[in-house]
């Protein structure tokens, strides 16, 4: 009787001996070309969900293909253990973050290991181990040397009755409240920590030495906005000591400002405003608290704003302007207050209708009358009202203005982003303690490098409000300047755990290495990252910052090249069997531990390589799955199975035809594999599965290229079933292991086609088709053309006046 394929047996026996083996270590200083592959680590939220297996299968399949190929294949995991999910673990369970995110992470280490994959498990890294932060905080410090580290004022989302601030994701519904209490959110006003990303700004717009894929590439074009404009300073009435700064992109314009707005946080609010303004300032402030910054930028959004009862002073004309506050203007964009010229600008024009400001036309439209405009008009024309320079075209008046505001000492010309500084300061217990030291004498002290790292307290207490235990937390918060000796207080905020991947593919070299964030001679050998995968929507945060962090690495003489990855891969979304996003909620989750348990590692690998196009994912399907396990069961028999009893010897247009296939076959898996094209690569083998169980029953299975034939079979699996391949590589004798074969290489000679179909026809119509050898001549296609005879019926004694020949495919036989 057969055996029958057991999955589960088989992919623990290897999964045991690759590990015992350190199959998958990669040396370092190896003689074989290098190749760094990295997929994005997971975070240890307790469970491996399908979509982590749909990132990483298929990465893992790639980079064994490469190590067949004969590369020195690195391919790291570790764990983004630091997050806002352990520290509401501590607050509902009890249970402490560290605790909680260690048991996760070692049910998950099972989880990986179930998947196969050829991790190298020597390179782990955990983010939340003081080995790991303690260079998250050497950075810090690096970057505060070089001015790319600062605090400043910045809003956050703040419920008032827990007294702290929130995540973005904590803040819920239309209400916006607070998803503990149910408290209505506000914005404060915070000291925080930044990075200094725009530092970078015109480098980041620069992909011209990465292959990545042109939508990342658009979204970060976006994201970091680049706008050409002046700033200028406006002088205000009554305070000669007081100017307010504003970026316009329109300085053509600025003969036609009527008003100035602040945003309702500007720090110059509070000074500038009247005491008979003061009532309704504070109320509108604390109404505008309580929006995001996407409501307050909403287009459809209605425009209102309350005069602080002060007037700035247009340096181009000395004309005194009210100055009023705005929710639509953001503190975290440009400099927080803008002028406002309702004619040539949407927002002010229906700001300055609501509130019977003045609407100046400066620029005027083709044909304009001097009749007042029904809407703001945003585009090129003629310049007037605008003193000295009324009559130029705007585009010169852009120019010229520029020119004297920058002549005058008024402004200077400059390019402002949408992009701003990454705020990288939470209000947290479980994230990297930011080095910072506050003393009474000394000010900002940054702890001295000696004396990292600066560790969490295990003894934290967590509060049912979400405060961060590390502001009440005694022995934590108070230390000893490290400058004068006196008594002073640590920063109690922690980083954002961007922080933490954004250079954690440099970690992975050296994981333990103690003289630096990691070994300078190990770097040399496999940096930078040869090869990236994971999903589209870390591309404006973590993608934008790993490539600033490795700019700035490359100024501090950290590294020696200027981009963290060279090639990037995006894989698509894996959606349940209803075509929706998966959920708890709606029933639709797919279970990884539950497939891997009914089918075994493998089969759920090749399916989600065979499901879809990869960079495109889809739903999950039940029926798919089943299929590709019927096929892997096709192929055990296949291999192990031996033949039936066959009478003769194949022919020899039958060995030909195998040795076809084996090419073919061959050559289809290569360049898919290469191309990450997963899907079709699998459909081949499918095919070609299908191509020997029919040979099988004929002669050719007793003939010696039968064993070449399944051999290849085996080599061309092994990237996505590693564990059947390696069990049927050591049926077959072969020498252990089987990923440590070389890939098989396909002879053109056997790829090409002998004989192929030719099509004929006349003025464009297809009138005939003949079966001819593929290596036919172009002389001899044309006289076959002309001599078929369903070709001279439809010539009909017309005269031919040229024979097009398209070699391999088809023959034109125009008339006159």
């Amino acid at each position: 009787m057969a055996e029958r394929y057991n999955p589960q047996e088989i992919e623990a026996r290897w999964q045991e001996r690759w590990e015992r083996d350190k199959l998958y270590h990669a040396p370092d200083f190896d003689p074989r070309p290098k190749y760094y592959f990295l997929t994005m680590y997971p975070y240890p939220s307790g469970d491996l969900h399908i979509g982590h297996w749909y990132a990483m299968a298929p990465s893992d399949a790639k980079a064994r293909y490469l190590r067949m190929r004969g590369y020195n294949v690195m391919l790291p995991i570790g764990f983004d253990a630091f997050g806002l999910p352990a520290e509401n673990a501590a607050i509902n369970h009890g249970i402490h973050p560290y605790t909680w995110t260690m048991q996760n992470i070692e049910r998950m280490r099972r989880q990986l290991r179930s998947m196969g994959a050829m991790w190298d498990w020597d390179r782990e890294i955990v983010t939340c181990d003081p080995e790991y932060y303690k260079w998250n905080q050497w950075f810090f410090l690096k970057f505060y040397e070089r001015g790319l580290a600062y605090r400043a004022l910045a809003p956050v989302d703040w419920c008032p009755k827990c007294n702290t601030s929130l995540a973005r994701e904590q803040v819920v519904g239309e209400e916006r409240v607070c998803e503990r209490c149910g408290t209505p959110v506000i914005k404060k006003t915070l000291e925080q920590w930044f990075f200094r990303i725009t530092a970078y700004a015109e480098e980041l717009l620069d992909f011209s030495k990465l292959d990545w894929p042109e939508p990342v590439r658009i979204l970060q074009q976006n994201w970091i906005g680049p706008s050409r404009g002046v700033e200028f300073r406006i002088p205000v009435k009554g305070h000669p000591d007081v100017e307010i700064p504003v970026f316009t992109t329109r300085p053509d314009t600025v003969y036609g400002m009527t008003f100035v707005v602040l945003a309702p946080e500007h720090p110059l609010v509070d000074r500038l405003t009247t005491p008979e303004c003061r009532e309704a300032v504070e109320a509108y402030k604390m109404k505008a608290a309580r929006s995001s910054d996407i409501e307050r930028q909403a287009t459809e959004r209605e425009r209102d704003g309350v005069f602080i009862g002060a007037y700035a002073i247009n340096p181009m004309n000395g004309e005194e302007v009210p100055i009023w506050i705005a929710d639509y203007v953001l503190l975290t964009y440009g400099t927080g207050a803008i002028m406002g010229v309702p004619a040539h600008d949407e927002r002010d024009f229906d700001f300055a209708r609501r509130y019977g400001l003045e609407i100046r036309v400066v620029i005027a439209p083709p044909g304009w009358n001097g009749e007042p405009l029904e809407q703001a008009y945003i585009e090129e024309g003629t310049m007037v009202n605008s003193g000295p320079f009324t009559g130029l075209p705007s585009k010169e008046g852009w120019e010229r203005i520029a020119d004297y505001m920058e002549e005058k000492g008024i402004g200077r010309r400059k390019t402002n982003y949408r992009m701003h500084d990454w705020l990288i300061s939470r209000q947290r217990y479980w994230g990297t303690p930011i080095p910072i030291i506050y003393c009474p004498s000394c000010g900002t002290v940054p702890v001295p490098e000696e004396d990292l790292p600066v560790i969490l307290p295990h003894d934290a207490e967590f509060l049912p409000t979400g405060e961060s235990p590390l502001k009440y937390h005694e022995g934590f918060r108070k230390t000893t300047c490290p400058r004068c000796g006196g008594p002073a207080e640590r920063e109690t905020d922690t980083m954002d755990t961007f922080v933490d991947s954004s250079w954690y593919q440099y970690r992975y070299l050296s994981p333990h290495y103690q003289e630096g964030p990691f070994d300078p001679e190990v770097a040399r050998y496999w940096l930078p990252v040869d090869q990236y995968t994971g999903g589209i929507e870390h591309a404006t945060m973590h993608l934008l910052y790993t490539r600033f962090f490795t700019k700035a690495m490359r100024d501090l003489g950290l590294v020696w090249f200027d981009e963290p990855m060279l090639r990037l891969y995006n894989q698509g979304i894996i959606l349940g069997p209803d075509g929706q996003r998966m959920s708890k909620s709606r029933g639709n989750v797919v279970d990884p531990d539950e497939q891997v348990q009914r089918y075994g590692a493998d089969t759920v690998r090749a399916y989600l390589m065979f499901m879809r196009p990869w960079n495109e994912g889809g739903p999950w399907d039940p029926q798919g799955i089943e299929g590709v396990h019927r096929w892997l069961h096709r192929v055990w028999a296949l291999v192990t199975e031996p033949p039936g009893p066959v009478q003769g010897r194949p022919s020899q247009k039958a060995i030909r035809e195998m040795r076809r296939w084996i090419h073919r076959t061959i050559k289809k898996a290569t360049e898919d594999i290469e191309n990450f094209r997963f899907n079709t690569m699998i459909a081949a083998l499918m095919e070609y599965t299908n191509y020997l169980a029919r040979a099988k029953e004929t002669p050719l299975a007793r003939h010696e290229l039968w064993d070449e034939a399944i051999r290849t079979l085996v080599l061309l699996l092994a990237p996505i079933t590693p564990h059947l391949a390696e069990e049927l590589w050591a049926r077959l004798g072969g020498e252990y292991s089987v990923h440590n074969q070389p890939w098989p290489r396909w002879e053109e000679e056997w790829v090409k086609e002998e004989e192929i179909t030719l099509v004929i026809q006349v003025d464009g119509k297809v009138r005939d088709r003949v079966t001819v050898s593929a290596d036919i001549t172009e002389e001899m296609a044309r006289e076959l053309a002309l001599g078929r005879e369903k070709v001279r019926k439809f010539l009909n004694g017309k005269r031919v006046k040229e024979v097009i020949v398209v070699p391999g495919r088809l023959v034109n036989v125009v008339t006159e």
